[in-house]
């Protein structure tokens, strides 16, 4: 049939299933949003770009299908980077559109031109930029594929203005077939009989989830693994809730910030089964001492991954659910009495040893209590993002989840501005779950224009901000390893974040008390709009327990 370019686009989208894109329009953006003017797709008009993007990767990691963004050109396509980037790290299916100027100016410098897909080509799976009215059903239908398949991550599609006027006769694939392309997703026989007789002769045997347990749905087998072998499950940030934090056998995050029994855990392994993960530095401390008397089983979608950190000593390349599926299979065909219980008692010794104190009743309050108050007051399929800092490792260390998917935060790249935006989009594909952002005042103050958006939407999300008016992460190491030369972070006095939350129409509460917290989280939620509750906390307070950068995971400072 014959149409527009932008029109294609459209029905395209619809076809993908898309419902929601957040962006904001220009000039090189016009005939795409005069076609959306009329489609049954919603957009949401953010405040900023690097918003939309995080908004579409929010949705995206609690959908598990991809979260569409669109910019105009130049400044609109550049603002993206940082929320592409973003899900790149984090291996989050997002679909990023950008206008570009007409093809005959491409090169020339033209007004609002930028060489968006040079710019991207590291921080994308994949790029494209439409050079033919003709080819955009099968393009968009292969973005779509690339990033939601193997091992996900965003996709970036370049429209030139052109290219969303002109006219021609298109097409569109049910499927798409791509050269070169075809990930790997069940594991070598060879490579899991290994893993199971590794498995069987541990005595030390520990499990480590990361964030592909999450993408891939494996939580289920994560499980009956931990279950059937009896060993103790730690998580990278990214895989936090893909194993329940109440269960027996859970010891929590480890690494940088992770918990005391987490880490000693892996250090004393005599075997480590690592679930898609790409053992990053906040994870293992030096690689030297890393998991020093384990042999090492390392599961990943992504070959690149295996063995670019850690050394992999059986390497099984695949999809963590199916090749969870085949291992669990195999196990049971040669399982033999655990020799795991006394192990077992071991670490479950250190977990009630080095449980976490969180009951403070001091003023200025301890962020520890208003994060429990947090994790008692919200329900298990309720979902939580936070920002980048202090903030963020308080969350990863004392908030406990026990679903995947519900505990969304910025891993790779660790961008400030993060969690607000990916609260917005959380919200927006669940709207039935209460959806709360862990902000620092620094980070929160990154994309607070955001609250615009979220207001004019009725996307009521509340945004818990810890107020310590510093840029608390960094006045941390200044403190620990540069003698308190506190140097530019003092954020100083303003804003009243309760002011401006209730500028921009949301509602503003302030908190000083440990007996108010609990009152003032009912009150935004039933408030009806989008809420801000500042939390006035101790201003240094640490996170703590530390692993001091380039030591070992027992290293531990507190």
């Amino acid at each position: 049939m014959r149409m527009k370019g932008a029109e294609a686009i459209v029905k395209a989208l619809e076809r993908e299933g898309v419902e929601v894109i957040f962006g904001i329009p220009g000039g090189a953006s016009i005939p795409l949003y005069d076609e959306l003017y009329d489609a049954n797709i919603r957009h949401i008009l953010t405040r900023h770009e690097q918003g939309a993007a995080h908004a579409a990767d929010g949705y995206a990691r609690v959908q598990g299908k991809a979260g569409v963004c669109s910019a105009t050109s130049g400044p609109g396509a550049t603002n993206l980077t940082t929320g592409i980037a973003t899900a790149y790290m984090d291996s989050s299916p997002v679909v990023a559109f950008t206008g570009q100027v007409a093809t005959p100016f491409i090169g020339k410098d033209a007004f609002q031109e930028t060489d968006v897909i040079g710019i991207t080509m590291p921080i994308t799976k994949h790029n494209f930029q439409i050079r033919s009215v003709a080819e955009i059903p099968e393009v968009i239908k292969r973005a779509f594929h690339i990033a939601q398949t193997g091992r996900p991550g965003p996709v970036l599609i370049d429209l030139p203005k052109d290219m969303q006027e002109g006219e021609a006769e298109v097409e569109f694939p049910d499927k798409v077939e791509i050269v070169g392309y075809k990930p790997t997703y069940e594991g070598h026989p060879r490579q899991i009989k290994a893993a199971a007789k590794a498995i069987l002769e541990a005595e030390r045997p520990v499990i480590l989830a990361g964030g592909g347990v999450i993408i891939s749905g494996a939580s289920p087998e994560l499980m009956e693994l931990a279950e059937l072998i009896m060993a103790p499950v730690v998580t990278t940030l990214m895989g936090k809730g893909s194993f329940p934090e109440s269960h027996p056998l859970a010891l929590g995050v480890l690494g940088m910030h992770g918990r005391k029994a987490a880490n000693y855990a892996v250090t004393d392994a005599d075997l480590l089964i690592a679930i898609g993960t790409r053992f990053s530095d906040r994870s293992t401390g030096m690689v030297s001492c890393f998991a020093p008397e384990a042999k090492i089983i390392h599961i990943d979608i992504d070959p690149a991954e295996i063995g670019k950190n850690v050394r992999a000593d059986i390497p099984v390349v695949g999809d963590a659910k199916r090749v969870l599926r085949q291992l669990l299979r195999v196990l049971r065909e040669m399982m033999r009495q655990a020799k795991t219980k006394a192990w077992v008692e071991k670490v479950q010794r250190w977990k009630k040893e080095f449980n976490p104190r969180m009951d403070y009743d001091d003023i200025p309050l301890k962020p520890h209590r208003v994060i429990k108050e947090i994790m008692d007051f919200l329900g298990e399929e309720d979902i939580v993002t936070t920002e980048v800092g202090q903030c963020q490792m308080w969350a990863h260390h004392y908030l406990g989840r026990t679903k995947p998917r519900t505990f969304i935060s910025s891993g790779g790249l660790g961008t400030m501005g993060f969690g607000f935006p990916a609260a917005m989009g959380a919200k927006v594909a669940r709207p039935e779950a209460k959806v709360i952002d862990i902000a620092g005042d620094g980070s929160f103050l990154m994309n607070i224009q955001e609250l615009a958006t979220v207001v004019e939407n009725n996307i009521n999300v509340v945004v818990a901000v810890f107020d310590n008016r510093y840029l608390g992460m960094v006045r941390q190491w200044q403190e620990l390893f540069y003698d308190r030369r506190y140097s530019a972070v003092n954020l100083g006095s303003s804003p009243d974040f309760v002011k401006v939350a209730e500028a921009f129409g949301a509602l503003g509460l302030r908190v000083e008390k440990p007996g108010e917290i609990r009152d003032a989280l009912s009150e935004a939620f039933d408030a009806g709009k989008p809420a801000v509750i500042d939390f006035i906390i101790d201003r240094e307070c640490n996170i703590f327990p530390m692993v001091p950068p380039g030591r070992c995971l027992k290293d531990i400072i507190e």
